[in-house]
């Protein structure tokens, strides 16, 4: 039963990496497509999921992130422009905060809508751990990202990493 549960979870993993990097408006971006297959084999490993699961969570949770990416996005877009908030009247800066609060609602209202889409095919749970699987793969990116590039465990400025 193990070797059919480990085949299965191989299986969809592929599937899944194939998806991911055929995934359009990714074009010349292998870096976000890299991140992406991590990110399908982290939460496949940390829910255990049946194939059946599998089958009927992964087109809803490809949605969810496709839209929360999409919200998330226009975020990033209206916090470069934090930069130069002092060169903004109130009535620009006003209207920042508001797109911003906006955005935020939007996610929420997504997070909302999925999670019921989330209930209707897995046990709850699965949902929590799926929760978590996000966050700590956004924190352990995060962190692997800072030590790639010299953070506080990669080399001092200057001197190149010590080989053992």
């Amino acid at each position: 039963m193990k070797a059919t549960k480990l085949f299965s979870t191989l299986t969809l993993l592929l599937l899944s990496c194939t998806v991911a990097f055929a995934q359009p408006g990714d074009k010349g971006k292998p870096g976000k497509e890299k991140v992406k297959a991590m990110k399908v084999g982290y939460i496949t490993e940390k829910l255990d999921l049946t194939p059946e699961e599998a089958q009927q969570f992964w087109p809803i949770y490809n949605e969810f992130d496709d839209k929360m990416e999409a919200v998330h996005r226009e975020l990033r877009k209206t916090h470069k422009q934090d930069e130069s908030i002092d060169d903004l009247s109130d009535a620009e800066v006003e209207k920042m905060i508001n797109t911003i609060t906006d955005l935020r609602k939007k996610e929420f209202a997504i997070e909302q809508e999925y999670h019921e889409k989330f209930k209707k095919v897995l046990p709850i749970k699965k949902i929590a751990k799926l929760y978590k699987a996000n966050h700590d793969f956004k924190r352990d990116l995060l962190e692997k990202i800072k030590n790639h590039k010299g953070g506080p465990q990669g080399p001092p400025p200057g001197r190149p990493p010590m080989d053992h």
